[in-house]
């Protein structure tokens, strides 16, 4: 039996079921048993430490009787636990098994930590350890003197623990998460020192000096009020060591990859990791296959993350692209011709995305000519060694082969594990086959049934479910049957675990019996995953009530994942009511159908497994559900982007574009059901036009032309505005690509009855007019817009007019004019909360203040640009604002800090494809090179950006560079070169 004493007093048998222990008096004499951890009690201490002065009047028997009632329930929940309440001179004891109290395995997890080679396994073993404490130790005895003692001594064990834990986590880099945590510890316990020092370092480490400074003065006047003691010398040491700010205590640099801390140990893969590694080390392309369900995404993504992690690894990071679902995004043939939508935009659109590489460059690009993201994205790979994780390639294999070799050559450092049930057959690919887990052979006996990586998976995930579940010699022959019905498929393992809380591992054996029978008779050349998964969630399925399968079949509509609100509106309805939805949810998760993703994002999310997704979308279809829950899916994202449309120009914005780039799966799936429709051209456009500002906002220009021109060609009636809309916003967007649309689509109509909507399309077109130089153009749609923006009170709109005509006074050299525009702009961005607004004030009135004169104001407003496009994840804002701010730096004569700044810039602008951007930094570099007397470098700077300057056509940009040509020849003394 299992005992936990760390938290109120529980009893499990073997198999991880409760055991319920009556009567106070029998579970305080089972605690203090527990406490002495099978030493003998004496029997007069038992009836003090039980009843003190009031005892009963015939003691000796009354305890004789508790003693026999313990044995009583513990047989009852486990038949011959009675035994292991026995009677030993001068006393009784209880006889436990090594490790079946938690605290017992507490401190063996808190031993192994303290000897682990390195924080990252410190760090586990630790939140291994922490996890079992379901609350105070012993809560229900806590006030009994003779749990007294024990309670502050657990106590005191459990805060040690958590101090190491987030000592192992610091030296991780994850001071940021341990700031708050912290704070909450060191509030209960404000007096520990160590705990003290913990949060100062962890808010130094954040960039929280003044915090860290602020905690150490807190302690001291507690110190020094309550005990009449100054803080001790360790302490005293980082509070000065933070004053000078010590290189010492910076922590550690944070992995570069996007591949978030897996939940639980991967277990039975550390053969496959290390070959998959030394494969990865010999060739440039390594492909894990094998069936679905083995295990292949999780052993890709343990090996990509032990080599971020290594020192001799990928000095670039390792990021991992998710595919599953994918080709949910592309329409079919005969709706939607290859030639107009094809497979490998959407590809490479999901590859960018992962990388943070925008899909269309802002500013001027050359007329009629679009930037290839395919090489963007090489130019982004190519300085640094990356490994790319393409997960689940088999569902898009032609399109995975073509970008593969095309990334490849681009980026000679570049390494790539992909994932799929079959090769990719591309040149130099290496395979490795992903086995099932190792099984005990049937005569294995109960240590070589242990060392079985099927049996080590299934258990581990069986304690998890059940609390107290232990593999002895009563459950291990089950268990091992277990595993081998199941073929050793981790997905099966793990589906069939979730059930042993609720049936133990006999009666789990029993029910798979009957369902292997049926999986035997079936036909021989089915495929592994039909022949052991869909048998795995066939039984599952039938555990299930009619409200758990139909929310579980419903949640299969969703793309990689859904948050709660989704799930509550999509699979409520016809049986199941919105507020039943949580709690079928959480019976799903416990079931091990459903994955919550809560843990590590801000609000709760969940997905399918790929197996269980596919299952339930035929059962979906077997109850002719298929289209009525796909419109309840398309009605909730329409919803939500209509929602978030006008938030994305608040004080909410940051939260908002979280929340979208959270859903763009879902969007885009959404999107894909509604063009398909026959007479969905309103929901079409709706949708199209409320994501508009966001795909704006995150640089994906190519999926906002391709799905605007899709809206407008969906057959339907749709309200004039909202095809005003897509038309003007789809000339605008053109013009940022260079697509160079008629001039007529340049020209938004007047929409009756709808003053916001023609504002805003004539704002949106003079603000793209003004970028690639039509001056002209751009300033008669500004006036226009801004006119009725302020004949109606849209103060956004009226900011960001005003912030426009700003650039266009400055560009005509009306500057008192451009300060009252821009002042003006600010001020209403300010009001309004929209962020993105105010980082476009701060470069209008830092340009202003650097023709002033008045270095010092330009460098404030660039500063607080650059912190608001980082907050909101604007990375090509945040090169332009480093730039920016070099200008400054070169103008003040600091011209080592304009280099370090331009390149910083230039830095952000290649990791992110920012052509732009890059040119912008370069030129920067350019600059300063110059002043500095290196020539050569200069020229050189210079040379690039002028090939860029030509390939655009933007002449503003090359007589600059031009310009500084002929000064590096003057500077050299060639006269005739430099005129």
């Amino acid at each position: 039996m299992r005992f936990g004493v760390l938290g109120p007093l529980a009893v499990w048998t073997s198999e991880g079921k409760p055991v319920r222990v009556p009567e106070v008096k029998v579970r305080a004499l089972l605690a203090d048993l527990l406490l002495h951890e099978g030493r003998a009690v004496s029997a007069e201490r038992l009836l003090d430490d039980l009843w003190g002065e009031r005892l009963p009047g015939n003691p000796g028997n009354t305890l004789q009787t508790k003693v026999s009632q313990l044995r009583r329930a513990l047989e009852a929940g486990e038949p011959g636990a009675r035994h292991q309440v026995a009677h030993r001179p001068p006393g009784y004891a209880l006889r436990a098994e090594p490790g079946a109290i938690d605290v017992q395995r507490f401190r063996a997890l808190t031993a192994q930590a303290r000897d682990a080679p390195g924080p990252r396994e410190r760090a586990a073993l630790l939140a291994d350890a922490l996890a079992l404490w379901r609350g105070p130790a012993l809560a229900d005895f806590a006030d009994e003197p003779f749990a007294a003692g024990a309670v502050r001594r657990l106590e005191e064990e459990r805060l040690t623990a958590v101090e190491e834990h987030a000592e192992a986590r610091l030296a991780l880099g994850e001071h940021a998460a341990l700031t708050g945590e912290l704070a909450d510890l060191v509030a209960r316990h404000p007096l520990r020192e160590r705990l003290r020092g913990l949060q100062m370092r962890a808010l130094y480490r954040a960039g929280r000096q003044s915090a860290a400074l602020d905690s150490f003065a807190q302690l001291r006047a507690l110190l020094v009020d309550e005990v009449g003691l100054e803080p001790g010398p360790e302490l005293t040491a980082l509070q000065r060591a933070i004053l000078a700010q010590d290189p010492t205590l910076d922590g550690p640099q944070a992995v570069r990859t996007n591949i978030a801390p897996q939940l639980t140990e991967l277990v039975g893969r550390h053969d496959d990791v290390r070959e998959v590694r030394a494969r990865l080390g010999a060739a440039r392309l390594v492909t894990l296959t094998g069936p679905g369900g083995v295990g292949k995404t999780r052993l890709a993504i343990e090996t990509a993350r032990r080599l971020a992690d290594a020192a001799d690894g990928v000095s670039g990071g390792a990021w991992l692209v998710e595919l599953a679902g994918i080709e949910q995004h592309v329409c079919p043939e005969s709706e939607c011709p290859e030639s107009e939508c094809p497979a490998a935009v959407w590809l490479v659109e999901v590859v960018a995305a992962a990388l943070g590489v925008r899909d269309s460059p802002a500013g001027p690009v050359p007329s009629g000519a679009q930037a290839d993201l395919v090489e963007r994205v090489g130019d982004a790979l190519r300085a640094e060694e990356v490994l790319l994780v393409l997960d689940n390639c088999e569902q898009v294999a032609d399109p995975v082969a073509d970008l593969v070799q095309r990334l490849l050559r681009a980026a000679p450092r570049l390494r790539i594990l992909a994932t799929s049930r079959e090769p990719l057959g591309v040149p130099g690919e290496v395979l490795w086959h992903v086995q099932p887990l190792a099984l005990p052979a049937p005569a294995d006996a109960l240590p070589a049934v242990r060392e079985a990586s099927a049996v080590r998976l299934f258990a581990a995930r069986a304690a998890a479910a059940a609390p107290g579940f232990v593999l002895d010699e009563h459950t291990a022959p089950a268990v091992a049957a277990i595993c081998r019905r199941l073929d050793g498929i981790p997905l099966a393992l793990e589906l069939a675990a979730g059930r042993v809380r609720a049936l133990g591992v006999h009666e789990l054996l029993a029910r798979l019996d009957d369902r292997f029978r049926v999986i035997a008779g079936g036909p021989r050349g089915a495929p592994a995953r039909q022949r052991t998964l869909r048998a795995t969630i066939d039984w599952s399925w039938e555990l299930l009530t009619p409200a758990e399968r139909t929310v579980l079949r419903r949640l299969a509509v969703h793309a990689e994942g859904c948050s709660l609100a989704a799930a509550e509106s999509v699979c409520a309805g016809e049986g199941v009511q919105a507020d039943e939805v949580l709690d079928l949810l959480v019976r799903l998760v416990d079931r091990s159908l459903v994955v919550s993703q809560g843990l590590t994002t801000a609000e709760p999310r969940f997905r399918l497994l790929e197996t269980v997704a596919a299952y339930c979308l035929e059962r979906l279809a077997d109850v002719g559900e298929v289209e009525q829950v796909r419109q309840r899916h398309i009605h909730h994202y329409l919803a939500l982007a209509e929602r978030a449309e006008p938030e994305l120009r608040g004080p909410e914005q940051r939260q908002w574009l979280e929340r979208l780039d959270a859903e763009s799966a879902n969007l885009r799936a959404a999107f894909e059901h509604v063009v398909q429709h026959a007479d969905g051209a309103e929901p079409a456009l709706r949708l199209a036009g409320a994501l508009t500002w966001y795909w704006f906002l995150r640089g994906r220009f190519g999926e906002a032309t391709r799905s605007l021109r899709r809206a407008l060609a969906v057959p339907g009636t749709a309200p004039p505005v909202a095809r005003a809309h897509a038309a003007a916003w789809l000339a605008g967007l053109r013009v940022l690509e260079g697509d160079g649309p008629e001039r007529t689509d340049l020209d938004p109509p007047v929409i009756e009855g709808e003053p916001t909507a023609t504002a805003r399309m004539r704002w949106f077109v003079g603000y793209t007019l003004a970028t690639v130089g039509d001056m002209a153009a751009a300033e008669r749609l500004t006036r226009a817009a801004l006119a009725t923006f302020e004949a109606i009170g849209d103060r956004w709109g009226t900011a960001a007019g005003l912030v426009d005509r700003a650039s266009q006074a400055m560009a005509t050299g009306h500057l008192d004019a451009a300060e009252r525009h821009a002042t003006r702009s600010a001020e209403l961005f300010a009001e309004v909360g929209d962020r993105w607004g105010q980082t476009q004030t701060t470069f209008a009135l830092g340009a202003l203040a650097e023709i002033a004169g008045d270095y010092p104001r330009a460098e404030r407003h660039h500063r607080r640009g650059l912190q608001m496009a980082e907050e909101l994840g604007l990375w090509g804002e945040v090169s332009y604002q480093l730039s920016w701010l070099g200008r400054v730096a070169l103008l003040s004569g600091r011209l080592d800090e304009a280099d370090e700044l331009h390149e910083r810039a230039r830095r952000m602008a290649v990791e992110r494809g920012f052509a732009p951007g890059r040119i912008y930094a370069v030129t920067g570099l350019a600059l300063g090179a110059r002043r500095a007397g290196r020539l050569d470098a200069a020229e050189e700077h210079l040379e690039v950006a002028l090939e860029w300057g030509r390939g655009v056509d933007f002449e503003p940009a090359n007589s600059l560079i031009l310009a500084e040509l002929g000064f590096v020849a003057e500077l050299r003394g060639d006269a005739a070169l430099a005129t």
